[in-house]
């Protein structure tokens, strides 16, 4: 009751006034909380505001809806928000009206923007003796970030609705959240009496007996990622439990098993499913770990379910347990865990070692389908953070991203689908120039094509992700092809290895099919196919990062190029620059040109140094796992982020001669700097015709008296692949994850713009206008031609080579990059002869367009070309 107590203590402070002495008396959002609970009115609304700070946004599972009448109502929302405010002197939790729970979807109302008040209502919950709090009923998002002041932190709380227990992370809920989640539980010395245990084996055979079950010693081999099961309709104050039905390719789920939570866990007798539930995951969930040994007592046993997936099992001669499983709760009966130290484990209790099966990037060519492996690698790619719909129309989502990995062993990378396994520390954190582990990775390839153009892996229910910092301690250092990579890294130079590194944007994988025959396959045409008037509809729906992909039927009109300026710095956003400019501009974009290397040669020396040691630092701390009497670095401090390791290894083998790559010669320039000297020819030169734009004579008729063009040409800077840039690490990996709940300070300094960092892709993309088959309606999509000329195999150009139009139009990209092994990037013909000649061929031809949509964040839509297919192949006619 304490905060009514204070309102109802301010109330002789009207609103505007100073109301007092002491620093609560001049908070503005205290009197406005006792102008709004004074206040006969329902809603009231909010002159004169001031903006305001967003400290959170945080999510919540809603309560359950009132039974509804017999008219149509639209579906309740299944999240609801709060959201802290603060003034510079005070800060406020308030409730957000539903409906305004589209501003958050949308990420325009995100904490660090500022606000300003209009109308507010104050509101009690019914079901609790406690006092009420602000709902924001109506705001306007400013531009700008805030200004949070210095108010202190105040302790987390409950939400103010619902009467949940806890928030839910803000954008998927896979994923561990808040300070209910213990980081860990320590291990407990214990007197384990052997002649009271029971075993795997023997408690299959004897749990229906009735007698009461004896303990268990057993080691977790398997852990699966949290499944979230909770809906309005749910009373149970934490509905988690461990695991989720196997995650595919999320083009391919349809529904999730909703009892499949398990570890897997093991004795000498065998591997048996652990269900942890509700309560009880917050507490043990992190503390469980690969590897852990548990002695359990006061356990559950039920029947298995029979749909759950079961883990890939790495000992072929391991006997499995599938008609039980344990069942962890804290009631019926309370479970009673304890975590055994490593050191305390005995080898007479003959329990098994957590085996792997890493797999190399040569050896993976010739594995089937669906298969499991483990593998490990260099990241030299990590796409931005994306989300996909669980179910169309619903608000839940998975949470992906794309990421590269090399091991030397083959001129390919390895392509990796990351879905979130419930480790956000680890996802958010895979970066370029990591050593990246997966465990239990599964194959997909497209067995239907003769051609094994679409391969990669993707994660499953049981996958775990580690990356730099957090090899300490994994049973997988003592594997043979792990210290096989690390020997690889050995003679790899670090320079030559971050040039080829990417980050983030647009990222067209996987391919679409070779023929919309393929496309279809697993739906009917007609649910496949969008009208170019509904894509509008489509892009307004997305949420934030919110990726799909579509089809259109339509007409191939115009295409125009959009040339980005090289190494601008004017400040003007450079991916709306046209190609054509005037000589004076061309003399300051060459001047700026010329600067930036200039300033490229004095940061290239610092860059290089701080390259030398990257791989020693993350070699070191899988080799001392390896080799830890052999460690020559003492560890003064246990817990580490990776940055302090890499900072303190740079102090500790700052001799030159201990590291792999010799220091550069100043007098000699970089290939960087090459790179930034503007000597392209002339394109007269080139000895080819060259065109900027095109449009068919269809389009020239029609295009004034449309019904409606719709314009999603524009490529955002996010959307462009940039080349990482060590000495910005934190910057780029803040920028291509999603934004966070709660604003934190800046851990990084900066004073660049994503769109000042150097793109991996071409020097422009095309707008392409499709037109309605109707000729009523049209829109401009954008194609961006990617390639990155120190990794061929980063974006694949073969993946269009079917597709004569954007084979044509991507050739800029494979000319820019035939040039780059003389490091000069010509500027080539931005449409050739053969590039028109290709959209010629196909002027009034119906063609289906295959295009990929994403929320960048508010009113940022992307909308990319991905794949053009004719209507007249056999294929597509026989669907009809």
């Amino acid at each position: 009751m304490e905060e009514a107590e204070e309102a109802a203590a301010a109330a002789a402070a009207p609103l505007g006034s100073s109301g007092g002495a002491g620093p609560s008396a001049t908070s503005w959002l205290q009197r406005l909380c006792s102008e709004v609970f004074r206040s006969s009115q329902r809603s009231v609304p909010v002159a004169e505001a001031p903006p305001l700070a967003v400290v959170a946004v945080e999510r919540y599972a809603a309560e359950s809806p009132p039974p509804r009448s017999a008219l149509p109502k639209p579906p309740a929302p299944a999240y609801c928000y709060d959201v802290t405010l603060a003034d510079g002197s005070r800060r406020e939790k308030c409730c957000l009206a539903p409906a305004l729970n589209g501003l958050v979807q949308r990420n325009a109302l995100r904490a660090g923007c500022r606000v300003r008040l209009a109308r507010c209502s104050y509101l009690y919950d019914e079901k609790k003796l406690s006092s009420g709090f602000l709902c924001l009923e109506a705001l306007e998002v400013l531009r700008g970030p805030a200004d949070l002041g210095r108010e202190p932190d105040q302790p987390r709380r409950r939400p103010l609705r619902g009467g949940r227990s806890h928030y839910l992370p803000l954008w998927n809920s896979e994923d561990p959240y808040g300070d209910i989640w213990l980081a860990s539980r320590p291990p407990q010395r214990v007197e384990i009496d052997v002649s009271r245990l029971t075993s795997l084996g023997q408690l299959e055979m004897n749990w229906r007996s009735g007698i009461n079950v004896s303990p268990l010693l057993v080691r977790i081999l398997h852990k699966s990622r949290l499944r979230y099961y909770g809906k309005p309709d749910k009373k149970l104050d934490v509905p988690y439990q461990i695991g989720l039905d196997a995650l595919k390719s999320s083009r391919n789920i349809k529904c999730y098993v909703p009892k499949a939570a398990y570890f897997e866990v093991a004795d000498s007798s065998g591997m048996m499913s652990m269900v942890l539930w509700n309560s009880l995951c917050p507490e043990w969930y992190k503390s469980m770990k690969i590897n852990t040994v548990l002695l359990l007592e006061q356990y559950g046993v039920k029947t298995s379910f029979p749909f759950k997936t079961q883990p890939t099992p790495r000992d072929s001669q391991m006997k499995r347990f599938t008609t039980i499983e344990i069942s962890l709760n804290i009631r019926d009966p309370p479970t009673k865990i304890n975590i055994i130290p490593e050191k305390m484990v005995k080898p007479e209790w003959r329990l098994p070692e957590v085996r792997y099966q890493f797999v190399t990037r040569s050896e993976l060519d010739n594995l089937p389908n669906n298969h499991s492996c483990d593998i490990i690698g260099l990241v030299t790619f990590v796409g931005r953070a994306e989300r996909t719909r669980k179910k169309e129309y619903g608000e839940d989502f998975w949470l992906y991203r794309w990421a590269h990995a090399v091991d030397g062993t083959s001129d390919q990378p390895f392509i990796l689908e990351l879905f979130t396994t419930s480790q956000p520390d680890v996802f958010e954190l895979i970066h370029p120039m990591t050593y990246l582990v997966c465990t239990q990775m599964r194959v997909v390839r497209d067995i239907t094509e003769n051609t094994p153009r679409t391969l990669y892996l993707t994660t499953s229910n049981e996958s775990q992700m580690f990356i730099t910092g957090w090899h300490k301690g994994q049973p997988y250092t003592r594997d043979s092809k792990v210290k096989s990579f690390i020997q690889w890294i050995k003679t790899q130079s670090e320079a030559d290895q971050i040039k080829k590194t990417v980050i983030g944007g647009y990222y067209p994988f996987p391919p679409a099919p070779n023929t919309f025959l393929k496309y279809c396959k697993n739906n009917k045409v007609e649910s496949v196919l969008k009208a170019i008037s509904e894509t509008k509809r489509e892009t307004e729906d997305l949420h934030y990062r919110e990726h799909k992909r579509i089809a259109v039927q339509g007409i191939i009109s115009a295409i125009r190029y959009v040339s980005y300026a090289a190494e601008d710095t004017s400040g003007v956003d450079p991916i709306q620059k046209d190609k054509v400019q005037s000589t004076s501009q061309t003399t300051v974009k060459s001047t700026g040109v010329t600067k930036d290397c200039v300033t490229k040669g004095k940061k290239q020396s610092h860059r290089n140094k701080e390259a030398k040691s990257l791989f020693d630092s993350q070699r070191g701390s899988l080799e001392q796992q390896q080799h830890p009497k052999k460690s020559r670095i003492k560890r003064k401090i246990e817990h580490r982020t990776e940055a302090e390791n890499l900072h303190e290894f740079q102090q500790e083998n700052s001799v030159p001669e201990q590291n792999l790559l010799a220091a550069p010669d100043a007098s000699q320039p970089s290939r960087a700097d090459k790179e930034g000297v503007n000597d392209r020819p002339d394109i007269e030169e080139m000895g080819r015709t060259c065109h900027d734009s095109w449009q068919s004579d269809l389009w020239t008729k029609v295009k004034d008296n449309l019904v409606d063009h719709l314009h999603y040409g524009t490529v955002f800077p996010e959307s462009i692949p940039r080349k990482f840039d060590y000495m910005h690490k934190e910057f780029l990996i803040q920028q291509y994850n999603l934004h966070p709940s709660v604003k934190k300070p800046k851990e990084y300094i900066t004073n660049k713009e994503i769109h000042e960092f150097k793109s991996a892709s071409g020097l422009g993309h095309y707008e392409v206008t499709i037109l309605g088959i109707n000729h009523d309606v049209a829109i401009d999509v954008a194609f961006l031609p990617i390639f990155c000329p120190g990794d061929p195999y980063l974006f694949h150009a073969e993946d269009i080579q079917n597709d004569t139009l954007l084979s044509c139009m991507n050739c800029i990209s494979l000319c820019q990059q035939e040039t780059a092994s003389n490091e000069k990037f010509y500027d080539t013909c931005p449409l050739s002869n053969e590039t028109v000649k290709a959209a010629v061929d196909l002027d009034r031809q119906h063609v289906i367009c295959i295009l990929d949509i994403c929320r960048l964040s508010e009113d940022k839509v992307e909308v990319f070309l991905n794949k053009i297919y004719k209507i007249m192949e056999t294929d597509v006619v026989n669907l009809v």
